[in-house]
């Protein structure tokens, strides 16, 4: 770790904390050399095995970019589309991979996308999913009615 003041390369840590949300730790330094302090922030780097086997930094505006496509025309705010990218990114951490295979990526923005918006959930997912024909966007239409359906719970009142 290089001094942001002196560039000294034996810069000591005084302290260390997990940040609030659990991504992230700051560490609070000192350079021997010039005597400043200085503060970290040290994050995980997600990476994500694309199919032709290369690696590449995930970012987060190239995962929502498929997802704006399919949500053209749909009344779904950018604020909505940064709180999903979010919510992407923060289940892709929790799943501790050393590097993210592309196809998960689509997986875990399927769930959030279905809850934002259905027509756009069906549209990302027929490119995806690679549907070929209407019976498999009926089976997905199918899936979405039946989870929406209420399930009973105990005895239900009679007439």
């Amino acid at each position: 770790m290089y001094c942001p003041f002196c560039r000294g390369t034996d810069t000591r840590v005084l302290d260390s904390r997990v940040a609030e949300d659990g991504s992230a730790i700051r560490r609070r330094r000192t350079c021997p050399t010039c005597e400043k302090r200085f503060t970290t922030v040290e994050q995980m780097q997600l990476t994500v095995l694309k199919r032709c086997g290369t690696s590449e930094p995930f970012q987060r505006e190239k995962a929502i970019a498929g997802v704006r496509k399919a949500l053209k025309g749909r009344p779904v705010s950018e604020d909505d589309l940064a709180r999903l990218g979010q919510t992407v990114e923060d289940s892709l951490r929790a799943g501790g991979w050393a590097e993210v295979p592309a196809n998960e990526i689509g997986l875990a923005i399927l769930s959030p996308l279905r809850e934002l918006d259905e027509v756009a959930y069906l549209r990302f997912a027929s490119v995806y999913r690679s549907f070929e024909s209407a019976d498999d966007f009926e089976t997905e239409i199918a899936m979405l009615r039946a989870e929406r359906q209420p399930v009973p719970v105990g005895p239900q009142p009679t007439g």
